[in-house]
């Protein structure tokens, strides 16, 4: 597709294999930074610790977002990225296996782009990852900028 970042934040090593795989197998060539926990995503994001020198108004082209994370929660994660000014715009997708609605709305209420539940069957996980990427990728057109 093109050299844009896909971040995505999953502290679940089987999901991140299997996220990574579907993404290789739907030929979305995007280099991807994994961070396995809240405080990575955001220290990635807006350059600090670890991503030091790192530009923040380099942001990826689509944060894959799980909810249940360990030291910051998606949620809070999320709340963070829309209150900043350089990743307010950065689309974000909550990819999760929480099917409650009260994360639904919490999501969709702090800006979500998206929120989408992680099927448990493989080949589904692999169709949905293939057009989640193809959408946000591809099709979707972002502000300049972004």
């Amino acid at each position: 597709m093109n050299d844009r970042v896909i971040l995505l934040v999953e502290d679940n090593p089987d999901d991140e294999a299997l996220t990574l795989h579907a993404l290789e197998t739907n030929k979305i060539g995007n280099p991807v930074v994994v961070a396995r926990n809240g405080v990575e995503a955001l220290d990635y994001l807006f350059g600090r610790s670890a991503y030091e020198g790192r530009d923040p108004k380099d942001i990826p082209a689509l944060a894959l977002l799980d909810l249940k994370l360990p030291k910051v929660d998606g949620l809070e994660v999320l709340r963070r990225v829309r209150a900043d000014e350089r990743t307010r715009l950065l689309p974000v997708v909550l990819l999760t296996s929480s099917n409650e609605e009260e994360d639904r709305l919490k999501g969709y209420s702090l800006g979500a782009n998206s929120y989408v539940r992680k099927p448990v069957d493989f080949d589904e996980f692999i169709r949905a990852a293939g057009q989640l990427g193809l959408y946000w990728l591809l099709l979707n057109e972002p502000p300049l900028g972004c």
